[in-house]
């Protein structure tokens, strides 16, 4: 088949299995620290979560680290990558210690963000790092659709698999096991950071990084990120993905909010039981991301990359009403496997878009912004899971307005391919 044959291709190329290994380590230490969060938050006995708490948190949580995304951009172009990689995990290991010893202090929750906000800023440098990074270890813009396909979602994949091992130390060892989770994701981020002096240092680029004094660099970040927005501007496709992308995110924000409430309240009075249906439920969409790496070459071969992103969409506005409105536990379950596969498949389109269509020497910026309109988007579809859910979770208005968002992307994405090829 030529998926594994590109696959095998791929991992025989030595920095590009290194750089993959980082980003391996990397988003596992971040499935574990994000469970860790969510369970401390929703799932603790003293906490009683309601949509809007969950917003709250959320907000607090993306919106302040996701305002570093135009600055993480300007700097990703100037300083080396390898070393963002190395000394952003290396400072996350040690702010994850920090998190665990205000759990087990039951400080304040304000305190408690605080800290938790601080590994998740420095996350921004280190995921737009990483993808910024990833054409330098691919050999030839052939193989680059391949390469999206494997590492991002095979990150995925890892925060899954770290998500479903801090489900599994919390429901083994539920007395202090919050502090133990996120020691757990400090020793991964360890582990990342070691894995990255594997690679030179100038080898992720970018290739002539600017010798500028801070302030200097801060004065010119208003002006570089300008820059990288005209840029984006001039690129109407990769533009035009990214809308598609940002607005698929809201909608798979939506039902995340959505199927954490019927978790917690809907289908079982038990904490431990919900936590146990929500680690089920992040196993299924993962499982989700991994079969849109294994379609998504071959689909994009056939129909195109935004060809692609339109059959996605389609699929989830058909599918996910279908399933999702009876709220149930079996058809919610194979609604997440559904928005696993059509979100990883779109987003793997999406980033082979800009890495094709944006210059190295913006690519930084400009995947911080798409990191930006992520967060933002995500937070925002809390913000309003949280006006139109009941507490326990069932809103049939929400799954039908986000059914029919997720038509409106199919329908503009193909009016737009049609243009482009007329």
């Amino acid at each position: 088949m030529p998926v594994v044959r590109d696959l095998r291709v791929l991992l025989r190329l030595r920095d590009f299995r290194r750089l993959l290994a980082v980003r391996l380590l990397s988003q596992a230490a971040d499935g574990v620290y994000q469970v860790a969060l969510a369970t401390y938050v929703v799932f603790s006995p003293e906490k009683q979560a309601s949509p809007t708490a969950i917003a709250s948190a959320m907000a607090v949580l993306l919106l302040p680290y996701s305002l570093l995304g135009p600055f993480a951009g300007v700097l990703l172009d100037r300083w080396r990558r390898r070393q963002v990689l190395l000394h952003g995990n290396l400072l996350r290991t040690a702010l994850a210690g920090v998190t665990a010893l205000l759990i087990v202090a039951r400080v304040p929750d304000w305190l408690f963000y605080a800290s938790a906000l601080s590994v998740t800023a420095v996350n921004r440098f280190v995921l737009a790092g990483l993808s910024a990074s990833l054409p330098r270890v691919v050999d030839s813009r052939e193989r680059l659709v391949m390469a999206n396909a494997l590492s991002p979602t095979a990150g995925t994949l890892a925060a899954t698999v770290g998500g479903g091992l801090a489900f599994a130390v919390r429901l083994g060892a539920p007395e202090g096991a919050d502090a133990l989770v996120v020691l757990l994701g400090a020793a991964l981020y360890l582990s990342a950071a070691l894995c990255s002096l594997l690679m030179p240092i100038g080898l992720l680029g970018p290739d002539a990084p600017a010798a500028r004094r801070l302030g200097a660099l801060l004065t010119g970040t208003a002006r570089g990120l300008a820059a990288g927005l005209r840029h984006l501007a001039e690129r109407r496709t990769a533009a035009c993905a990214l809308a598609a992308m940002t607005l698929m995110r809201f909608c798979y924000g939506a039902l995340t909010v959505t199927v954490l409430m019927l978790c917690r309240h809907a289908w079982t009075s038990s904490e431990s039981k919900g936590m146990a249906l929500l680690g089920l439920a992040v196993a299924v969409s993962g499982a989700g991301f991994f079969a849109a790496a294994v379609i998504t070459p071959w689909a994009v071969s056939r129909l195109g990359r935004l060809g692609w992103m339109v059959a996605c969409a389609t699929v989830a506005a058909v599918l996910e009403p279908a399933l999702g409105l009876p709220f149930e536990r079996v058809p919610m379950l194979i609604a997440a496997f559904v928005l696993g596969l059509t979100t990883q498949g779109a987003k793997i389109a999406t980033d082979t878009v800009v890495q094709s269509s944006v210059d190295d020497a913006f690519r930084g910026r400009v995947f911080s912004l798409y990191d930006v309109l992520f967060n933002v988007a995500f937070v925002g579809a809390a913000g309003v899971a949280a006006l139109m859910l009941p507490p326990d979770g069932r809103s049939a208005l929400l799954v039908s307005a986000v059914a029919a968002l997720y038509a409106v992307v199919a329908v503009t994405l193909a009016g737009f391919r049609n243009r482009q090829e007329a």
